[in-house]
């Protein structure tokens, strides 16, 4: 007998192209006459049974909007041993025998943990906006928060060119420049800093100077805010080169909004991807992307420490600029 039915939950923080991936898991199982459970909040919802049946219908309308009509959260208790029995309990008495888990690194553990140690077959979808999994070229929701974030740049780049001023623009990314790097590219900045590249204020300091004495009285730096902290950088560029620079974070706007339509297809192929796995009984396994193509990899290697090197991309802003 095959699969008869499995759970579906997104878990960490929201990407746009989320609720595609919802779609094509629901979408997909129907037509393999498989019933879905969504899980509401991620593995906090497993753990306090907030789940409900999810039919063809329930996914009518989705594959535009931002954000996860199964909302999400963060889940410390599902760290311990008790949570995890706790959750193993909830999904035996739902007779849910597999689950699709949608997020980034921290939600393929929990789904890494549940096949390995508790023998749920699970399927990681890559659904986050800093691109930084192994096994896939592209994230969901990455897209869109790069185009977020790049519209916001074309409409700040107007007033520094109007103002002849130095703007430090902060966007997401704790440990991965991915959205700084490509937003740099795409918007034209004059530089960009990144958690992955070390760099010097001094020398920073001094290509505006030399800049400014050439005739060049306006500049875009993006940070990754994980690089380095953007109002002391800003203050810093102001007190060495006595230049008027100002500060601008873009914060959680990069999250939300209309997915693109790269996104929205990512989101539907992978997550029909991922039920395929299941239907096929496999486990422990993470879908993605390679030149566009459906591919498959354990968990295990997923969730391996991200290796990105960038500095190509970073000459070529240097270049550019």
């Amino acid at each position: 007998m095959g699969i008869k039915r499995i759970g579906v939950l997104t878990s960490g923080g929201d990407a746009p192209g989320m609720n595609a991936a919802i779609r094509g898991v629901v979408r997909l199982a129907s037509a393999r006459k498989i019933e879905v459970s969504g899980i509401f909040r991620g593995f906090s919802g497993l753990i306090n049974e907030e789940i409900k049946v999810l039919s063809h219908r329930s996914v009518s309308n989705i594959i535009n909007k931002g954000g996860t009509i199964l909302k999400t959260s963060r889940c410390p208790e599902f760290m311990t041993k008790e949570g995890q029995k706790r959750a193993v309990e909830i999904l035996q008495r739902n007779s849910i025998e597999g689950v699709v888990v949608i997020g980034g690194d921290g939600s393929y553990r929990g789904a890494h943990v549940l096949s390995r140690e508790w023998n749920i077959p699970c399927v990681g979808v890559p659904g986050t906006i800093d691109n930084d999994l192994n096994g896939t070229d592209r994230t969901i929701g990455s897209d869109t928060a790069v185009e977020t974030a790049l519209d916001a740049i074309d409409k700040i780049k107007d007033t520094v060119n109007s103002m002849e001023r130095i703007f430090v623009v902060e966007v997401m990314g704790r440990n991965c420049g991915y959205i700084a790097m490509k937003t740099a590219l795409a918007g034209g900045a004059e530089q960009v800093l990144i958690p992955e590249v070390r760099f010097d204020i001094s020398e920073l300091c001094h290509e505006i100077t030399d800049g400014y004495i050439r005739g060049k009285a306006s500049w875009i730096i993006i940070v990754a805010e994980g690089a380095v902290k953007g109002p002391e950088l800003a203050q810093r560029i102001n007190e060495l080169t006595d230049l008027e620079t100002r500060f601008v974070v873009l914060g959680h706007v990069q999250r939300g909004g209309t997915p693109t339509a790269e996104d929205r297809i990512l989101g539907g192929r992978l997550g029909a991807a991922a039920v395929d796995l299941l239907a096929r009984g496999e486990t422990d396994k993470a879908v993605g992307v390679i030149c566009d193509k459906i591919h498959v990899v354990d968990l295990e290697t997923a969730t391996a420490p991200y290796q990105w090197d960038p500095k190509d991309d970073l000459s070529l802003v240097k270049i550019l600029t």
